[in-house]
This record gives structure tokens, C-alpha cells and sequence, in this order.
């Protein structure tokens, strides 16, 4: 495995860590299909890792296999220097890695704040018995809980929607929603699926600046996975490039932006 150590420092010269997770030849096959085919990368504390592609690529089968949703039949993960057994969502996510989704999972008839409550489950010790009768350490445990959640939503500032059914929010909003509920749980990584899928121009700027805040404010580790390549290339400290299953270009966003099978395959910039 790489050093997990070695700082590594990104084109307009900030510093991130050493690797925190690392995929190491996977291969994810359905049946007779190939998702993904013998890749091999890594994402550093610290940074903004993209992983981009056309559709149909493989970028959302590797972020189910690193947040446990599929095991591959082949090849390794690593992570924080460990090597990562066949594991179930659950417990990929009381190793500290949170997600939202591609197509918003939330509960539609619970308010915002119920909503982003449910991301603090890992956070919760008491038991049942004890959550019923919401005495001492249950009470102080919810107490604190809410503390926690109370500041993400000022964070995202969506403190006017907290009691709000999530249901009855406009497209955008709710995807703030699912991003506070992932980042209430106070991920080391974070993994985005489209955080701007469908959204407008303005909607899509202030996403933009909450994932940018979440890395620089709170240092959390963020993966994700983006069509707007404007997008990209503004949030990104370093991006990998999919294809059919493969990979086919992987570093900063000007090194991918000049990388001919990367033109080739997804931007679409001719030839001079």
C-alpha cells in the first residue's frame, strides 16, 4: 500500500495528508457485465477527490463498493492504513464515511430536523428501554445530539425549513437536506453522488460553496461524482476519469483537462 504519510501538495498550493482510503485493483462484475475493471486509486485527507465519466462508466458502482453497498470480486481497499474486509453500508459508516445519493433518500413526511437526526444514529448509545423513558444518559445523549444537528443547519442555513415536511421542499433544498444529514454524522469522508443534479445555476452556486466550506471549515475528506465539469474543475484537487469500466486518466483537474483519451471519451474537445 502507498504511504499513508506523505503530505502531497495540490496545484495552487495547498497542502493535504497522506492517503486515507485507497482502492487497489478492483473489479466489480454483475453476472456476465464488468462495472469496473482491474482500477487502482487513492483519496488523501483533506482533499476534494472528483470521479467523473460518461454515463454508464462505472462512477456509481465504485462509490457503492466504497461505502459497502457492493464487495468486488477482486482486488482491495484500504482504509486509514487498514485493510478493509467485505463489509455491509452500516458498518462502512461507523468507520466514519457518510453519503448522500444520487436520487434523494430522504423521509418525505418527517421534518428537516427528523431528517437530519437520522444521521446521528451512530452517535447514539442508549438503548431502547432508556430512549423510551428519555432519562439521564438518554436524555443527555439526545440533548447533545441536537446540539450537534442544530449546528449543521446553521451551517447550511436552512435554520427557516428545520420544522419544515421535507416533503413539501423544493428540489434544491432537499438536496441541502441530504447533504446536513450526511454531514451530521461528522464523516472523515464524505461521499456525494450528483450533488448537483437538476439543479439551477444559483442553486448549484450554493452547493459549490457549502462543499467547499465542509473540506476547508471542518477538514472532512470529500469524494464525489459530477457531470458539470465546470463544477469539477473549480472543486476538485485532483480527479479520476472512468470509462466502460476502466480508467483512464487520473490527476490535478489542468493534467485530466489536457489528457487526450480523457477529450477523447467524455469532454468532447476536438482535435486541433
Amino acid at each position: 500500500m502507498k504511504d499513508t504519510v506523505d503530505p502531497y501538495v495540490t496545484e495552487d498550493g495547498r497542502q493535504i495528508g497522506g492517503v486515507l482510503m485507497e482502492m487497489k485493483n478492483i473489479t466489480l462484475r454483475f453476472g456476465g457485465v464488468v462495472a469496473i475493471k482491474d482500477i487502482s486509486f487513492d483519496i488523501r485527507e483533506g482533499e476534494v477527490r472528483a470521479i467523473i465519466g460518461p454515463n454508464g462508466a462505472g462512477k456509481s458502482s465504485m462509490l457503492n463498493v466504497i461505502s459497502g453497498f457492493y464487495n468486488p470480486q477482486e482486488g482491495e481497499v484500504f482504509y486509514k492504513g487498514e485493510k478493509r474486509p467485505p463489509m455491509r453500508p452500516y458498518q462502512v459508516a461507523r468507520l466514519g464515511i457518510a453519503r448522500t445519493f444520487q436520487n434523494i433518500a430522504l423521509f418525505d413526511g418527517m421534518s428537516v430536523l427528523d431528517n437530519i437526526m437520522t444521521g446521528r444514529l451512530n452517535h447514539m448509545k442508549a438503548g431502547m428501554w432508556k430512549q423510551a423513558i428519555w432519562k439521564g444518559a438518554a436524555e443527555r445523549e439526545e440533548t447533545e445530539n441536537r446540539e450537534a444537528v442544530e449546528k449543521v443547519i446553521d451551517f447550511l442555513e436552512i435554520q427557516a425549513i428545520r420544522k419544515t415536511p421535507v416533503g413539501r421542499l423544493p428540489y434544491g433544498l432537499k438536496k441541502r437536506v441530504e447533504l446536513a444529514r450526511a454531514l451530521s454524522a461528522e464523516p472523515s469522508l464524505l461521499l456525494l453522488d450528483e450533488p448537483m443534479a437538476g439543479m439551477n445555476v444559483e442553486e448549484k452556486e450554493d452547493m459549490s460553496r457549502f462543499i467547499l466550506d465542509v473540506n476547508d471549515e471542518f477538514g472532512t475528506t470529500i469524494a464525489l461524482i459530477e457531470h458539470d465539469m465546470g463544477v469539477v474543475m473549480d472543486l476538485s484537487d485532483r480527479v479520476v476519469v472512468m470509462d466502460y469500466g476502466k480508467k483512464i486518466g487520473d490527476g490535478t483537474p489542468d493534467e485530466v483537462r489536457n489528457n487526450q483519451e480523457v477529450i477523447d471519451a467524455y469532454l468532447g474537445v476536438s482535435h486541433d
